[in-house]
């Protein structure tokens, strides 16, 4: 796996950055404890694999069919990076996260398999995300790697949320004594997005 340590470390920092879901596995985790919160992250993680599946089909199927249009994808996918960086920059995700109505761990788990399923900008990323670690010449071929780099992410994404999940009572408490933390979080996501875009656009 090419550049495994890289893809590894934009996985964490993606992850750890404020988004839908992982604020979701924080307010879980704040209105209904450390249980819920890591049937969340569970959940969510889950539904990578159906993200990986539709990103290594589609890619392959691009990459046999037109170099070229793999390379266009890349320089989309380039732009669409900077641009949910900008949209994190205005954001207020984390400072304004709520808490949420108690509900059974198996709907828990349920509802956020099915809404990480369910988000087309979720199935967007990995298509302009996991090609930028790809060789496509290697021995393993496309589809191959794209598995293998979603499996890694599910993993880290397992990890990363569970973390969010356990802590989440304390989290809370540091966002309610420190609403501009959230801000703040919210800004260095958009920086992240916005270098990492950056980067696909100017990697050969």
């Amino acid at each position: 796996m090419p550049n495994f340590l890289l893809f590894l470390a934009a996985s964490v920092a993606i992850t750890v950055a404020p988004g839908p879901d992982n604020l979701q596995v924080l307010a879980r985790g704040i209105s209904q404890g450390r249980l819920a919160g890591v049937v969340a992250a569970l959940g969510f993680a889950f539904g990578v694999i159906f993200h990986t599946t539709l990103a290594a089909l589609g890619i392959a199927a691009l990459l046999r069919s037109s170099p070229m249009a793999f390379q266009a994808v890349k320089l989309a996918g380039a732009a669409y990076l900077v641009w949910i960086g900008i949209k994190a920059l205005r954001s207020h995700g984390l400072a304004t996260a709520h808490e949420r109505p108690s509900q059974p761990l198996s709907t828990v788990f349920r509802q956020s398999v099915i809404g990480n399923m369910l988000n087309p900008k979720v199935t967007l990323f990995f298509i302009v995300f996991l090609p930028q670690f790809v060789d496509p010449h290697g021995a393993q071929g496309v589809m191959l790697q794209m598995f293998e780099l979603g499996g890694v992410f599910m993993l880290q994404t397992v990890v990363v949320f569970s973390l969010f999940g356990i802590g989440a009572g304390m989290i809370g408490a540091w966002l309610k004594r420190r609403p501009r933390l959230g801000v703040w979080l919210d800004r260095l996501a958009g920086v992240t997005f916005i270098a990492l875009g950056i980067r696909v656009a100017l990697r050969d």
